[in-house]
């Protein structure tokens, strides 16, 4: 037993200490939210909008793209020659709007707190019950991370339950399979009220590279209400966890 404690108290504190904290060191190739610079495009030259394979880039007067479609493949940044896109290493990502998830010239407006009922009623205990509707299971790989002692989910009162009548509203990932529309739907409906509906990824918003395709409903948007969009290829644990800190009110952005 003496073996175990002095383990333990070598071992130190595992927890990440974010949000009070720097957040964690990210990936060396990790890509964020992406910025376009504008104006700088010359006729006729649509590389990025031809080698992206979501079709997430368009171009008119200026350059958009749609985070809620993007792959973070970054075939568009070695597409253009005149550099303009790049992939930050900003990991906030999350909104509460399907349409602020369109990036232009402005920055993204990030994801603000529930109305003070909302936050009475989850600010301090939020259960999700997770719903993979037919995901690659990448997005419910990053999602589960966030579970284990190096970020301890649990301490920000946010869990994972089995049952959704024990729920406070749904985390739902993947594209939502003809298969699973009925179960999510279902599972839904057994969330009691008020509840709340999360989506993490590319496919979850908008179906990601499937689609279009009969097998998938181009993901959860379209048939629930969603509360909070995570965008991402899959999402980072720490672009997930900002979010549903950012959804409780534990993380606010200063006035600009």
């Amino acid at each position: 037993m003496l073996d175990i404690f002095l383990a333990r108290l070598r071992q130190g504190h595992r927890t990440i200490r974010f949000p009070e904290g720097p957040p964690p060191e990210l990936p060396e190739r990790f890509a964020g939210c992406p910025t376009l610079i504008q104006g700088n495009c010359p006729t006729g030259c649509d590389r990025c909008v031809m080698v992206c394979p979501t079709a997430a880039i368009q171009r008119s007067d200026q350059l958009s793209l749609d985070l809620g479609a993007c792959l973070f493949c970054c075939e568009c940044v070695t597409a253009c020659e005149y550099r303009n896109i790049r992939f930050t290493r900003d990991y906030r990502l999350s909104t509460r709007r399907r349409e602020n998830l369109w990036v232009e010239s402005k920055p993204l407006q990030l994801a603000h707190a529930l109305d003070s009922s909302g936050k009475r009623l989850f600010g301090r205990s939020l259960k999700l019950r997770q719903v993979c509707a037919g995901g690659c299971n990448a997005c419910e790989a990053d999602t589960n991370v966030l579970q284990t002692i190096g970020w301890d989910l649990g301490r920000f009162g946010i869990q994972f339950v089995a049952s959704p009548r024990h729920a406070d509203g749904l985390l739902i990932t993947g594209p939502v399979t003809e298969n699973m529309r009925t179960a999510l739907l279902k599972t839904h409906e057994a969330v009691p009220a008020p509840k709340l509906v999360i989506v993490v990824g590319s496919c979850a918003i908008s179906g990601g590279p499937y689609a279009g395709y009969p097998e998938v409903h181009n993901g959860a948007v379209g048939l629930l209400p969603v509360d909070l969009y995570i965008p991402g290829c899959p999402p980072h644990p720490l672009t997930i966890l900002d979010g549903l800190l950012r959804l409780i009110g534990r993380i606010t952005d200063p006035p600009d």
